[in-house]
């Protein structure tokens, strides 16, 4: 899916919780090949920070692709709804033509 990002910057935090002008939005791959480190000597599992700060970055793109998509069907709409009104006085204008005659 290719999501177009128009006329709106979005600001998302990087790992340390601020605005980055070099912050890049995860792309598909990069989070099919994410791996994480072992917790520390006596814990289980995964680094819980390490796993943390990547979720949040993964939310912060999901949410501008929802925003993306959001603003897209809200957009879209406005093209019907305008479509809808260039029709009917189309019609109204050959009308009134034909009835004229």
């Amino acid at each position: 899916m290719r999501v177009f990002f128009r006329h709106r910057r979005r600001s998302v935090h990087g790992p340390a919780g601020h605005c980055s002008a070099t912050y890049r939005p995860l792309l598909p791959w990069q989070v099919r090949e994410q791996r994480f480190r072992s917790a520390p000597l006596g814990r289980r599992g995964l680094d819980p920070l390490e796993v943390q700060v990547f979720l949040d970055r993964l939310a912060g793109d999901l949410a501008a692709v929802y925003d993306a998509l959001a603003e897209s069907r809200r957009e879209t709409g406005r093209i019907k709804i305008a479509l809808c009104h260039l029709r009917s006085a189309q019609a109204n204008a050959r009308n009134e033509r034909e009835w004229g005659r």
